[in-house]
């Protein structure tokens, strides 16, 4: 299978532009689009065999439900049911945005596998002129994770989607870089108190002010996965990840310590250290461009100085760390 890239401006709104990518996801194939988040690899949310060739494309275990990516408000309550006053405030105050709600889904609005047989399922309007122009001339929902390899870095540009997917989906839409970074922040709305099940760019004070009491998954107890990233190991390059104190002193010592060993090191961080081997920059934006850069190395390990006070780089650093600390 070849895997074609079409440019599309952002800014131009062209029915040639996006002709390929609808005929494509109506006739049940698999199409990577832009988002403000990061790339997301989109199928026909109400057809199986379509949603099937995402699972394939992406190695992505079938019990990992996928979000539902709509053009509109109004779109999204024809497929969910049981919509509360809460949940409409969400839409009103961050959609389009980087918020997905999980919500009551409409019985056989989507294929099983969108929500890994739950009863509810994770929707969001994207706030990105590829996306929502790609979804107005479908008219019908994208089920869209992010269009990397299962387990690997999610991708901020085209070639990264390029690098995992060629041969395994037939079109990307190249609609530049990414702005936010990080994925989504994902909201349950099902539970009497809100919970954030993953965080992002809608932060948790955000949601609180408009919402009143919002729970964390640690305050909420333990239940089937609702969405992506509660799992299994994501975001993982190829060379080990270990978190580390964003002490200079703390760093240059382990840096010292690696080499000692005479191995190589990556060092991601707000600031660059001459001492590593290779350093790249350290923020939600360019987190996983800068993994993905580690890639491109001979690194043995990689060291993340950790910053303070941002929840969703920090989740995500976990998770590519798989939880370590270098000591």
């Amino acid at each position: 299978m070849e895997t074609g890239i079409i440019f599309v401006d952002r800014n131009v709104n062209k029915e040639e532009t996006y002709a390929q990518a609808v005929d494509l996801l109506r006739n049940g194939e698999v199409v990577a689009f832009p988002t403000e988040t990061v790339y997301g690899l989109g199928a026909d949310a109400s057809n199986s065999e379509a949603v099937a060739k995402i699972f394939e494309a992406k190695g992505r275990p079938s019990d990992n439900p996928l979000i539902v990516h709509v053009d509109s408000k109004e779109s999204a309550l024809k497929y969910v049911q049981n919509v509360s006053s809460k949940a409409l405030l969400c839409m009103d105050k961050f959609w389009p945005g980087a918020l997905t709600l999980v919500l009551d889904a409409v019985p056989g609005a989507f294929a099983p596998s969108v929500t890994a047989g739950l009863e509810t399922v994770g929707v969001r309007v994207p706030n990105h002129p590829v996306a929502l122009n790609l979804l107005k001339r479908c008219g019908f929902p994208l089920a869209a994770p992010s269009a990397n390899t299962s387990g690997k870095p999610s991708p901020t540009l085209a070639e990264h989607v390029y690098r995992d997917m060629d041969e395994r989906i037939r079109l990307i839409l190249d609609g530049g870089a990414t702005e936010i970074g990080l994925e989504s922040t994902v909201l349950d709305l099902t539970t009497d108190v809100p919970v954030i099940l993953r965080p992002g760019n809608v932060t948790k004070e955000q949601l609180e002010a408009v919402l009143g009491t919002v729970h964390l998954p640690a305050e909420a107890g333990s239940g089937a996965p609702k969405s992506p990233g509660m799992k299994y190991m994501h975001y993982a390059p190829d060379a080990p990840v270990y978190m580390i104190e964003n002490n200079p002193a703390l760093i240059d010592k382990a840096i010292a310590y690696i080499h000692s060993q005479g191995k190589e090191v990556a060092l991601l961080s707000d600031r660059e250290v001459t001492e590593a081997d290779y350093s790249f920059p350290l923020s939600a934006e360019t987190l996983y461009r800068s993994l993905r850069q580690c890639d491109d190395t001979e690194v043995d390990l990689i060291l993340a100085a950790v910053p303070s006070g941002e929840a969703a780089l920090m989740n995500r650093l976990e998770k590519a760390a798989d939880h370590k600390w270098f000591s």
